[in-house]
């Protein structure tokens, strides 16, 4: 579920989105390439990939010390009364963050989990320092153009937050800073920020939550005189967009209790928030609004979409009013739009298009049978965005699991974006000049650091502008990747991605392995660079990434497939493709770790009880391990519209169906895996007693004596700890704990 930045000017829609991952940090998608914008739409896949990415390649820990106990949950019986009949749940009083109970338990398990890995501080602390030595302290972003100034972040030494900055007409002016993100989070424990310039550049809407709740509170700063206006705009989501004339914003409010957003408000600089005029308001309890301007600044749209659909409304940008439909909600029909110039709309759909196509729409339409193709559905390409310039669109689109870039042209033939490794990472990069003739383009894989690309489509010239760096040293020929297409139990190929040092792996079945999956929400798993995997290469693990179905990388169809009542399939590609590596010796049958987070910690869940005997270690984060309970309860945050992802409880066949794998629901008396569970106290999105909850039900039923720590961050939500170091500790602490299991001391 995330908070999201989407490009101007690039049609993505919900089905690329991860709607149980709202996140926090808003970082562009790209480490050095910081943009801090606000076309935010309330769910998208990018900062789930930043985020998560500090999560995904964790770490398990081993025996335990004796003489240290683990606390136990009290057991009191809570009686469910759900549709299908009652259902008892033991471990349903710790839903109350209010109870002091509760907090004392949580307590008690990070107290638990210190002393269980107190012997492993020194190795903590080497790795951290490890990690912080890959990470170019002073790091600035590559500067873009709008209007009359450069625009960029940048740190300074031993600076956990951004700095934002700007130079007006050539970047040696002298430099102004918008906002200074490492003054923000004085006070506060936690922080994630954006912020919006005004179409006029003399203002900025800083956009703030220090509570990791998702709440946020946008105040206004005068970019000319330094000063804060009086306007303090509380409890929003999904950023603001800028009326054309600088006086005036528009934004999304969220439901207090459900955490839908349901609102679009309009706010008049000078005035209170109880004056604020509200323009929409979504009744549908299965929809989720965002807003976002178009590419040519002439409307602001209003999304509001689920799993299988939405529904776009725009208004005048100049003058904001009545949200004008563009085409009614239906059902398995999800569009998104956007305006260059002209009196037509470009829509992005999966309207008798599976793999999604391009169209047109007159302005004032609202009959989708009279929609004009662009491009075209194609059967083996997905469509994943498109941007557009006054002289050609670019089109991101995935076919057979990898990125082509493909440059369109009228009157001429289309080119394409060409790239040499097996696996890798391409996306359109943040491109704010509609009448340019170049364009960015961001590429990287599991060993090519993410590197900024400018393309001329005049000259036909490649130019890197910037490569990740990596101070303290990496050497790319060290390292290999490659790309498998694993064969599932039904016949299905799923492209998995590997990578490990060259000097250290022998394929003869002795190596550890860290294997990773999603499969949800249509979100692609990207094959891109971390460099804190290398801590791990460099150790001799393989690192596997799956391609599992729910995600999208092999279509829309890969997607369906991996959802409602084909979730099983999600789950039984990842255990094909662990068997797999373990068969094809890339990994020993013993030192297999597995990882997901959010909707992947469901995937952990679900295969910790189906194949336990697999793994050497699960790492499941933030996980949504109780499925019932949570898509039974509508007053749960993000419930409603996600039933056509998961299926809806209160319908015989779906309650069946989720109830034969939801995790917490099936933990039975058996032996488990060495077991680490991370959560945030003030997640949004999956819920901390979820996981609190599992992990109870885990100590008192399990039959082993493998390791069970559960660790609560308990000043954070969903994307964990905020701040580029601080993030690093929890990463540390991971690796490890894993390291510890399998016995490695350095």
């Amino acid at each position: 579920m995330t908070n999201d930045q989407r490009q101007p000017g690039e049609l993505r829609l919900r089905s690329e989105q991860e709607p149980d991952s709202r996140l926090t940090i808003h970082e562009s998608r790209f480490p050095f390439e910081i943009v801090f914008l606000i076309k935010i739409k309330s769910m998208n896949r990018f900062n789930i990939l930043l985020l998560i990415a500090s999560f995904s390649y964790l770490s398990i820990a081993k025996a335990q010390p004796v003489n240290i106990k683990p606390p136990v949950a009290e057991r009191i019986p809570y009686t469910i009364h759900g549709t299908y009949g009652d259902r008892v749940d033991e471990y349903y009083w710790m839903k109350d963050r209010e109870n002091k109970k509760v907090i004392d338990h949580l307590n008690a398990e990070n107290e638990y989990t210190q002393k269980m890995m107190e012997h492993t501080n020194g190795l903590q602390q080497r790795i951290f320092t490890e990690l912080q030595g890959r990470i170019k302290e002073d790091e600035s972003s590559v500067p873009y153009k709008k209007g009359d100034y450069y625009y960029y972040s940048r740190y300074v030494k031993g600076g956990e937050y951004p700095i934002i900055c700007r130079k007006k007409n050539n970047l040696s002016a002298q430099e102004e800073i918008i906002i200074d993100g490492n003054d923000l989070i004085k006070g506060h424990n936690f922080l994630s920020f954006d912020y919006a310039i005004s179409p006029d550049q003399t203002k900025a809407c800083i956009i703030m939550d220090v509570h990791g709740r998702n709440f946020y509170t946008i105040k206004i700063k005068d970019l000319n005189t330094g000063s804060w206006l009086k306007d303090e705009i509380e409890d929003t989501r999904g950023g603001c967009e800028w009326t054309n004339d600088n006086s005036a914003i528009v934004y999304a409010v969220p439901d207090k209790v459900t955490l839908r957003t349901f609102q679009v408000k309009h706010h008049v600089l000078g005035q209170k928030q109880s004056q604020d005029k509200l323009l929409l308001q979504e009744d549908d309890e299965t929809l989720d609004l965002y807003v976002y301007k178009s590419r040519s600044d002439a409307y602001i749209f209003a999304n509001a979409e689920r799993t299988d659909a939405s529904i776009v409304k725009y208004t005048d940008a100049n003058n904001p009013g009545e949200f004008k439909e563009i085409a009614p909600l239906e059902q398995n029909v999800l569009y998104s739009v956007d305006h260059t110039e002209g009196n037509f709309f470009f829509i992005k759909t999966n309207y008798e298009a599976k793999n999604y196509k391009l169209c047109t729409s007159a302005i004032g339409n609202n009959s989708k049978k009279e929609w004009k193709d662009v491009i075209p559905n194609k059967p083996k390409v997905f469509l994943s965005s498109v941007q557009f310039f006054k002289t050609f669109m670019l089109a991101e689109e995935t076919e057979n699991g990898l990125t082509k870039l493909r440059i369109i042209r009228q009157g001429a033939k289309d080119e394409y974006i060409s790239f040499d490794e097996a696996a890798y990472y391409a996306a359109s990069g943040y491109n704010p000049e509609f009448k340019s003739e170049t364009f960015r383009y961001v590429y990287s894989s599991l060993i090519t650091p993410f590197s900024t690309y400018e393309y001329n489509i005049t000259t036909k010239e490649k130019t890197l502008l910037k490569q990740e760096e990596i101070p303290s040293g990496y050497k790319k020929a060290l390292y290999s990747t490659e790309r498998i297409m694993v064969p599932a139990r039904d016949g299905k190929m799923i492209p998995v991605a590997i990578a490990y040092r060259s000097d250290m792996y022998q394929k003869n079945g002795t190596a550890p392995g860290f294997i990773y999956g999603y499969g949800a929400y249509g979100y692609s798993n990207e094959d891109y660079f971390d460099s804190d995997v290398l801590s791990l290469l460099d150790r001799g693990f393989v690192y596997i990434n799956t391609h599992i179905r729910g995600g999208q990388e092999m279509g829309g169809e890969w997607y369906d497939d991996g959802k409602m009542m084909n979730k099983k399939n999600t789950f039984n590609d990842f255990v094909d493709c662990s068997l797999w590596m373990i068969k094809n010796n890339y990994v020993a049958n013993d030192k297999l770790f597995a990882n997901g987070g959010s909707a992947g910690g469901l995937l952990m869940g679900a295969i910790t009880n189906m194949n336990p005997e697999l793994y050497r270690g699960i790492i499941a984060d933030v996980p949504f391990v109780d499925a019932i309970t949570t898509m039974e309860d509508e007053t749960i945050p993000l419930t409603t519209f996600e039933w056509l992802e998961w299926g809806n409880p209160k319908i015989k066949e779906q309650y069946d169906y989720m109830m034969s794998y939801s995790p917490y629901d099936n933990v039975v008396a058996k032996n488990y895996p060495h077991i680490l569970v991370t959560t945030g106290l003030n997640d949004s999105q999956v819920q901390y007693f979820e996981p609190a909850k599992w992990v109870a039900k885990l100590r008192y039923l399990k039959t082993d004596n493998n390791l069970l720590l559960f660790k609560i961050n308990m000043d954070a939500g969903h994307g964990g700890q905020s701040g580029r170091y601080e993030s690093l500790k929890e990463t540390a602490f991971m690796y490890v704990f894993m390291l510890d299991i399998l016995g490695i001391k350095n």
